[in-house]
């Protein structure tokens, strides 16, 4: 979503100020996404685009596979991924439908993979060493056609289908015989989309589009305590508030029952928005996480990225997936854990001033720092010695940056070899007197949301970043995200914070608050129990919040918390809404 792998593996080049066993991570996550080989009418150049992820834990390393890669990555520790280049399809399919929301599982000591189809001749394909291009046919052609497919393979040794993608019909599930991998009876029909009862399924990036229905796509299976929990996408790849749903069953193929708390993967504010048609898993301790979609939609209405966030059920065998703070560096655990894995860094340089060597067009400079994704800031050139400075406002202890680069006039489609980032970090107490922080002038990997843990946190003010080297077009920054702790106090707990929810449209609810004055943003925690507040919304720049994803007929909870660049202030009470 080419020999590489070398290249991919720790660098053998020493890098000031990085650690050798990095212990976080930062969403979007940073792997080489190809760039997009879907133009279409609302294309605005070239840029990378992936989506549809799913991660399958497979003799002791994760496969990570999405949507028009050309191959795949895997990783033993869900930081370092290693790209596999790989063209599935046969060479009479159409190049564009390459693994479009592949499906995996595994199987005994074989890893299978496919693609979506509507067609019956794709072919599904097993690998007992899937490191390397070392795959065969399992089936030549699988005769279910399914679009947006999920397999699930039961305890009990029996082999399930899942799929569809679509504003008119459900997602399907079907048994598939173990033995020769190929569909048994016929398809059943699941689960539907019911918007007028479930405000987060409604079209649109408030949920307020008319013309148009909402998708239900992206299906997933896992099972835990005998339950089996079916996941979807919705209401649309294209907006903030795509997530995902779940229904749950004691049987395979249902009858399923809509679970209380939805949608369970949900990320409609800050940085990276959009948390829908993923995957959820366990990792070798055996914490669970879900892979989703990331939306940017600049370029193009399918320009995404991938984010990884903790999941797990609770004591009532609720599903959820904990995204607050989801967009800023989290802890890879090293053990099985119940604990938050937020390292507690705040991001230092919100709106904070910037400085650069030059601008190209409207694409300001303070666009690296305003927490969108979808705005950047573009210098004149790609040229070697293009530059970028921001100032946190006070000196400041930090612990992490993430450089997340945009695509300005890129001239590469589909992927590449040899593409690759050069970049120097420098950081200074004054502004005028730079230490150089880190040192990637020869880096020779493809790094679009490079995150560079410091090896012991530095005292500054200032960072600048100077451009090397760009792997295509000018030098453009959707973020330079700093991260650490600021010498100043946390802002106070919030005044006034009321949820107003109306008898006329019970979906939606005005979520409104006393401006904290020394607060960067707030936190709003929601859900449909007082001791389930599993839904987060990270709100920037304003004291209000226009909520549209309720159910129409479950009184909702809600608190708030603020937060600024030296840590989160205390949570209010809980409200409730009837």
């Amino acid at each position: 979503m080419r020999k590489r792998l070398v290249l991919l593996l720790l660098c053998l080049i020493p890098v000031t100020g990085i650690t050798a066993q990095q212990k976080t991570y930062c969403n979007p996550i940073n792997v080489d996404y190809g760039y997009c080989p879907i133009p279409n009418f609302v294309t605005q150049g070239k840029h990378r685009a992936t989506a549809d992820p799913t991660i399958t834990l497979f003799k002791g390393d994760y496969y990570l596979f999405s949507t028009n890669q050309w191959g795949y990555w895997w990783s033993h520790d869900m930081l370092q991924w290693h790209f596999v280049p790989r063209k599935f399809l046969k060479p009479w399919h159409h190049v564009y439908d390459e693994l479009c929301a592949p499906a995996t599982v595994v199987l005994g000591d074989s890893l299978l993979v496919i693609g979506s189809t509507y067609s019956k001749n794709f072919p599904l394909w097993m690998s007992n060493n899937p490191r390397t291009d070392n795959w065969k046919e399992a089936v030549d052609s699988f005769q279910a056609g399914a679009w947006d497919p999920a397999f699930f393979a039961d305890d009990d040794g029996r082999l399930y289908l899942y799929h569809g993608s679509s504003n008119e019909f459900p997602v399907y599930g079907q048994e598939v015989d173990r033995k020769t991998l190929q569909p048994v009876g016929e398809r059943r029909s699941l689960i539907r989309l019911n918007d007028t009862l479930h405000g987060w399924e409604r079209f649109g990036e408030h949920n307020d589009n008319t013309f148009l229905k909402p998708f239900i796509e992206g299906a997933w299976m896992n099972k835990h305590n005998g339950l089996y929990y079916l996941q979807y996408g919705a209401p649309g790849t294209e907006f903030s508030g795509y997530g995902d749903g779940v229904y749950v069953s004691k049987q395979p193929l249902g009858p399923f029952t809509y679970q209380s708390h939805n949608p369970f993967s949900y990320k409609p504010g800050g940085f990276a928005r959009g948390a829908g048609h993923g995957a959820t898993y366990q990792d070798t301790y055996g914490n669970w996480w879900h892979v989703s979609t990331i939306v940017i939609g600049t370029k193009n209405n399918f320009e995404r990225r991938i984010g990884i966030w903790p999941a797990g059920f609770d004591k009532d065998d609720l599903l959820f997936c904990n995204t607050a703070y989801g967009d800023y560096p989290h802890y890879l655990p090293t053990a099985a854990t119940a604990k938050s894995l937020f390292t507690g860094w705040m991001l230092l340089n919100y709106n904070k001033p910037v400085q650069v060597s030059s601008t190209y067009g409207g694409y300001a400079s303070n666009n690296a720092v305003d927490e969108n994704i979808k705005t950047y800031w573009s210098a004149a050139t790609g040229n070697k010695g293009e530059w970028i400075q921001t100032d946190l406002g006070q000196l400041s202890t930090i612990h992490a940056i993430q450089i997340n680069y945009a695509d300005q006039d890129a001239t590469i489609m589909g992927r590449q070899p040899g593409l690759y980032h050069q970049y120097k970090l420098y950081s200074s107490t004054d502004g005028r007197s730079w230490k150089l922080l880190t040192d990637k002038s020869r880096n020779t990997t493809d790094v679009p949301h490079d995150y560079i843990p410091l090896a012991a946190p530095v005292q500054a003010r200032y960072i600048k970043m100077e451009n090397v080297h760009m792997p295509s077009g000018k030098f453009a920054i959707s973020g330079l995200r700093v991260f650490g702790l600021g010498k100043g106090s946390v802002p106070d707990t919030v005044k006034e914070f009321i949820a107003l929810r109306g008898n006329s449209e019970r979906r939606n609810a005005w979520l409104k608050w006393q401006t904290s004055n020394n607060a960067t943003g707030y936190t709003i925690y929601t859900g449909t129990a007082a001791d389930k507040l599993y839904t987060s919304i990270m709100v920037y720049g304003s004291n209000e919040y226009y909520f549209s994803a309720m159910e129409k007929d479950q009184p909702y909870y809600f608190c708030i918390e603020p937060f600024n660049e030296n840590g989160i202030g205390k949570r209010t009470t809980i409200i409730k809404v009837e």
